[in-house]
């Protein structure tokens, strides 16, 4: 089965505001650095904290009604019910992980989040810039390898003390203790920036030779951003580059998606309207936006350490994302297979 395409009104309304928008964000952000301004904690972690309402925790809070969507066309009650179930089943199963191994759920969050951000950023490559090297599983595969290297690991090795510090921060509510890790000794790092080089270097040039354009513009975007983004996070603080890559790429361009598979959000696409289907998906991911504050709450308390600082704060955060990041993997590879990516 090959990709889905969108129709050409609807990908040309889509895809330039939700491109520009990771692409503004990025290069906004990396100014200070630029210019040698050091930023403050806060600063440095308003942009994970804004995640809360800005677009960050709401682009999965919409995946009750994107799956089935996606994969029917139509959202039943047995839909609800089947959405309901992955999240109930692997995000109970995953928060009782963080409790009973905390180190290993940081880590494993590490990976999760490496395979997620790179499966979304493979879709907007293959259906709002319409790559046509992307119509091979492989070459998507390695797409999406290298791109969530770009953020997850990236920042290790620019960032190694900052890197083990946040994952501590991960673990430290839950009374886990990151330690010396060989993940973080110069040896390791540098066989895995090695590793990724070579992984990256391999797949741009086996997709520029599969490329059918003359020229290939859409190739020259892709690797632009792949460039930009290995930069970007090489040399901005890492708090605070993945935070706005979180909000500002790669929700965006999911919720690009998710009000792509709606019948009327598409229709009013067609025409031109992009503010209609962004107040819809608004409204849509406002209810489960809100009861997942709520959980977050229920999750501050539970945990044997609760934490007293920002950066504990923010890390007990993105651990309790952790939690429903696994169930929102599932949704966004069913979603992957009805679109014919994987």
């Amino acid at each position: 089965m090959g990709v889905t395409r969108l129709d050409e009104r609807v990908r040309r309304t889509l895809a330039r505001p939700a491109l520009a928008v990771g692409w503004v964000g990025v290069a906004v952000a990396a100014l200070p650095t630029l210019a040698g301004v050091e930023l403050s904690t806060t600063a440095r972690y308003a942009p994970l904290v804004a995640s809360v309402v800005l677009f960050g925790l709401p682009h999965g809070a919409i995946d009750y009604v994107a799956l089935p969507r996606a994969v029917t066309g139509r959202v039943t009650g047995r839909w609800l019910a089947v959405v309901g179930l992955l999240y109930l089943v692997l995000g109970g199963a995953y928060a009782a992980a963080w409790f009973a191994w905390p180190v290993a759920s940081a880590l494993a969050f590490v990976a999760l989040t490496w395979l997620h951000w790179g499966q979304g950023d493979v879709y907007p490559l293959a259906v709002l810039l319409n790559e046509d090297y992307l119509d091979s599983r492989a070459r998507r595969v390695a797409t999406g390898v290298v791109r969530g290297g770009l953020p997850m690991l990236v920042p290790l090795l620019g960032h190694p003390e900052t890197y083990r510090d946040v994952v501590g921060a991960f673990a430290a509510p839950f009374g886990g203790n990151v330690g010396d890790l060989w993940l973080f000794a110069p040896d390791a790092r540098l066989a895995l920036g090695a590793a990724f080089a070579v992984v990256t270097v391999a797949t741009l040039a086996a997709n520029r030779l599969a490329t059918a354009e003359s020229p290939p513009t859409t190739w020259r975007i892709d690797a632009a951003e792949t460039v930009g983004l290995c930069a970007f996070f090489l040399v901005v603080p890492p708090v605070f580059a993945v935070g706005v890559y979180f909000c500002l790429w790669h929700a965006v361009r999911h919720v690009a998606r998710a009000v792509a598979v709606d019948d009327g959000s598409r229709r009013a696409l067609a025409s031109g309207d992009l503010r209609g289907p962004l107040g819809r998906f608004a409204r849509e991911a406002a209810p489960l936006t809100v009861a997942a504050l709520a959980l977050l709450a229920g999750f501050w308390v539970a945990v044997p350490n609760p934490p007293t600082t920002l950066e504990g704060a923010t890390g007990l955060y993105l651990a309790f994302v952790a939690v429903l990041t696994l169930p929102h993997v599932a949704v966004v590879t069913w979603m992957d297979r009805a679109a014919g990516l994987l």
